[in-house]
């Protein structure tokens, strides 16, 4: 595949906001980064590598309630984690699912890899095998934050992807016959500028579901066929892979972005979800380790968090290592979104 100069136009407001089904996973060196600065009203400026120009500026905050959960003190083991098959559900939201709009289909990829356990329960993504190559493309994304969320950009990551269709030379070919090339896919979209809780959740379709800070589409955890993405689809070193359209998406949080959690402290803003509310990452209050039992049936919880310089009681998701690892439902009202 042709490789892209890497040209990313960025600017993300560290404000209220989150991210967005379809195939792939994997692990490569992040090449974008945020700061942030102001107070109830601020600017926010990013950069990646390349060139970068952009800013974005918000005012206001939001709060909202959630219905929460059981602190837990488990610990996810990394090499036995629970599949996640058949934890979907067409009725109503429960913990640890996800809240699908839509029927089981068929999946992405073809057969299990080696990092499958053998107790038929649980997989290994230590073990995991990514999508070879390293593409850059040129990407655009840019977050601006007034009475609406805005967000625009290509729909093409900052940072490097596999190389897709995936060619039969490449071990992943064996599991995973991804036939899609990545393709430029705009991304226009306005969502909440001032989300709040909904009186009840709703569902996740089969598609994005919001972005993430390199500029990929977010997915839910969902290959298609009610099987577990992130376990089964080989994607590449950044978790990412196109679908039939070429749309480049992740299923989990991507281990290439530059907003790293930091020990002993809340986890970094990562992206923004349909309904306008933001992820973040797998440390909570005091730096604590999440799990599902630490969060709500939608995957988020509410508490002190500083939005745009500025504490407030506010809804968010978080990531965790367990399924549905980002989003399971909708906790605010979310647009529509492609």
């Amino acid at each position: 595949m042709k490789q892209k100069k890497l040209i990313a136009v960025m600017a993300v407001s560290l404000s209220v906001g989150l991210l967005a089904c379809g195939g792939g996973s994997g692990s490569t060196a992040a090449v974008n980064a945020a700061t942030t600065t102001g107070a109830s009203t601020g600017t926010t400026t990013g950069t990646t590598t390349g060139t970068s120009t952009g800013t974005g500026s918000t005012s206001g905050s939001t709060s909202g309630s959630s219905t929460g959960s059981t602190t837990s003190t488990a610990t996810v083991d990394a090499s036995k984690l629970p599949l996640g098959d058949g934890k979907f559900t067409r009725t109503a939201p429960a913990v640890g699912y996800v809240y699908a709009c839509y029927s089981a289909g068929s999946g992405g990829a073809s057969s299990k890899g080696p990092w499958f356990n053998a107790d038929g329960s649980t997989w290994n993504s230590l073990s995991k095998i990514s999508v070879q190559g390293a593409v850059k493309w040129t990407s655009s994304f840019i977050v601006t934050l007034g009475t609406t969320l805005g967000i625009t950009g290509n729909g093409l990551p900052s940072t490097p992807t596999g190389n897709f269709p995936i060619a039969s030379t490449d071990p992943a070919y064996a599991y995973d016959r991804n036939p899609n090339a990545i393709a430029q896919s705009n991304i226009a979209w306005g969502l909440p500028g001032n989300p709040v809780v909904a009186d009840k959740p709703s569902c996740t379709s089969l598609g994005a579901i919001g972005v993430l800070l390199d500029g990929a589409r977010l997915f839910n955890a969902d290959d298609g066929g009610y099987r577990d993405a992130v376990a089964w689809e080989v994607q590449d070193a950044c978790q990412g892979h196109p679908e039939r359209t070429g749309q480049y998406h992740h299923h989990n949080i991507s281990t290439c972005l530059a907003q790293k959690d930091t020990t002993g402290q809340h986890s970094p803003l990562l992206g923004y979800i349909a309904d306008g509310f933001g992820i973040y990452g797998n440390l909570g209050e005091n730096g604590k380790a999440l799990t599902n039992a630490d969060l709500d049936e939608c995957h988020g919880h509410s508490h002190a968090i500083v939005v745009n310089g500025v504490s407030v009681n506010q809804y968010h998701y978080h990531q965790t290592k367990e399924f549905p690892y980002t989003v399971g439902c909708f906790k605010g009202t979310p647009v529509t979104i492609h």
